[in-house]
């Protein structure tokens, strides 16, 4: 997957944030006018947006499947972290002066072959890959590639996505599906280190 213009990071992180902002103000997300934004931000992609405030996870919502501008995307995305995850409460006018935003934008997501747990966590590729795990109708979860920050073992990056997905860590069956994606990862500290 290419990569987004810098200047194109910059409009989506400030997207993110003027729309966090008029919700807060509003009490509903802005409406944007695709049509004034670059082609590429009006193309139709899949993105999370991660909020934290020192360092601490503060709401984390998105899309695995390109179903609108990507411009569109990401403040949807952001007014969702920010006001409806249901971990934690709305975000208050405080918080919002502390917010560090983080946008990842995915590829699409391929389907993964493999003959048994060992044979999956073989072809994982760490810190690089973002998993989606299904099992039957009702349990399913992803986890961004960032997270091989935190779960940087395989194997318990493996068991806590099982987890996720409400299911035991240990659970296997031959009809669990996974499939992989990769990001582009957007923030203020990787703006400022590239241009």
């Amino acid at each position: 997957m290419t990569s987004l213009h810098p200047e194109h990071k910059q409009t989506l992180l400030d997207i993110a944030r003027s729309s966090i902002e008029h919700n807060l103000i509003h009490k509903k997300p802005p409406l944007l006018r695709v049509e004034e934004f670059a082609a590429e931000l009006r193309e139709s992609r899949a993105s999370f947006v991660t909020l934290m405030i020192n360092n601490e996870l503060r709401g984390c919502i998105g899309m695995l499947e390109a179903t609108r501008p990507l411009i569109v995307d990401v403040a949807r995305n952001a007014c969702a972290a920010a006001f409806s995850d249901p971990r934690f409460s709305p975000l208050s006018r405080a918080e919002f002066a502390l917010l560090d935003i983080h946008i990842s934008i995915l590829s699409p997501s391929t389907e993964m072959q493999f003959t048994s747990q060992e044979d999956l966590i073989s072809q994982l590729h760490v810190g690089q890959d973002g998993l989606i795990l299904e099992e039957g109708r009702i349990h399913r979860g992803t986890f961004l590639p960032s997270v091989w920050e935190s779960l940087p073992d395989p194997v318990n990056f493996l068991r806590q996505l099982k987890r996720k997905a409400g299911l035991a860590p240990d659970h296997w069956s031959d009809t669990m599906r996974i499939y992989r994606y990769t990001t582009v990862s957007i923030s203020e500290d990787s703006i400022s280190k590239t241009g």
